[in-house]
């Protein structure tokens, strides 16, 4: 294996590299524009929960009818299993991430014992209004005010220029790997690609993007891959299990449209500016519980070509339930063989699911 994408997969996976000198500030959620981190020289972190773990202490604050995703959060944030946090920006993009962000501070409040990071709401909204866009610069000034409190120093604009160009030159590096895994034979699994994606939202972007720039002068040893090419709707993944069980049998997911995988590194900001970037994050999507039935529909069809999709596979976790509302716009716009996959186990496939995929893929042996 090329060493750039060992490195990247390692770090995607495990506890991470130490991070360094800088401060680090925790993240929740797509929204957050994390271009006010890196030019206050502060190190961003996007929090993944663990299926593989108990989360009982999430569950006991939140309910257990919450999306599961947002209660392992909880539960490693009370855990302090992501070591010590120096602030945490959560986004409203879900009622999910909303709930988690009034439990952690409400916790901060009564339980100062449990030594939580200062949190801060990130509000972004997604409607095609002038009017929207200065909401969102409204929010984005507390979110720089807020950050440099954190940091100690005023985000200026000549950082926070050089900011966006250095995320935006990342992104362009993550769509120029992701063509790898759109090849004929494809040179990149969807598992590797998640995995390298949420490597990059825990390294420091500089570190980040000349691992990508190795990745790809690599490219030519990367082994091929083959397989029943699937484009991937429905939740966000943050961690590879569920593409791990759907390509260990004979599927290939050559895309998504999630905010943990494409959706993430899609759009560019463009300009060096605030404003630039603020638009930026109001038009970001379309994800599941911010865009329109028909939005999304029209997306998926798009993105599933551009993939060279053979079939559309929706996975829906328990109490996430805005992606089964778009399926069935989305089968008609992609046109393919396709398997919805609704009320799936955090991290995992249910026996129906097994089932389903098997009449899908007649070869595949889906393993939960």
């Amino acid at each position: 294996m090329p060493a750039a994408l060992a490195q990247l997969l390692a770090l995607g996976t495990g506890p991470g590299e130490a991070w360094g000198p800088a401060p680090v500030i925790g993240y929740v959620g797509a929204d957050v524009p994390v271009e006010y981190l890196t030019a206050a020289g502060l190190h961003p972190l996007r929090l993944s929960g663990n299926p593989e773990a108990p989360h009982t202490a999430g569950d006991r604050y939140l309910g257990t009818g919450l999306d599961p995703a947002a209660r392992s959060v909880l539960t490693r944030l009370l855990d302090q299993d992501y070591g010590p946090l120096d602030g945490l920006l959560v986004s409203r993009d879900c009622e999910a991430s909303l709930r988690l962000f009034y439990a952690l501070r409400e916790l901060r409040r009564v339980e100062p014992s449990l030594t939580l990071p200062p949190v801060h709401l990130v509000d972004v909204l997604h409607l095609p209004h002038r009017t929207t866009t200065r909401y969102v610069r409204a929010k984005f000034a507390q979110v720089r005010a807020t950050v440099g409190t954190w940091a100690g120093r005023t985000v200026d604009d000549a950082a926070l220029a050089d900011a966006i160009a250095a995320h935006d030159r990342l992104r362009a590096l993550l769509t120029r790997v992701a063509s790898l895994r759109r090849q004929r034979p494809a040179r990149l699994t969807g598992t590797e690609m998640l995995t390298v994606v949420a490597a990059t939202t825990a390294l420091p972007v500089g570190r980040a993007t000349a691992l990508l720039e190795q990745l790809l002068k690599e490219a030519g040893e990367l082994p091929q891959h083959e397989g029943l090419r699937v484009f991937l709707t429905g939740s966000p993944h943050d961690t590879p299990h569920v593409y791990a069980a759907l390509e260990d049998k004979g599927l290939l997911i050559v895309g998504e449209d999630h905010d943990r995988g494409d959706l993430l590194h899609l759009r560019p900001t463009g300009a060096p500016t605030e404003a630039a970037l603020a638009e930026r994050y109001q038009y970001n999507g379309p994800t599941a519980p911010r865009a329109s039935i028909r939005a999304r529909a029209a997306h998926t069809g798009r993105a599933a070509r551009d993939c060279g999709a053979e079939a559309l596979v929706s996975y829906a976790r328990r109490h996430d339930e805005a992606p089964r509302w778009d399926y069935a716009a989305q089968e008609a716009a992609t046109g393919l063989p396709s398997v919805l996959l609704g009320r799936q186990p955090y991290g995992a496939l249910d026996d129906g699911a097994a089932e389903a995929l098997t009449a899908l893929c007649p070869h595949a042996e889906v393993t939960r």
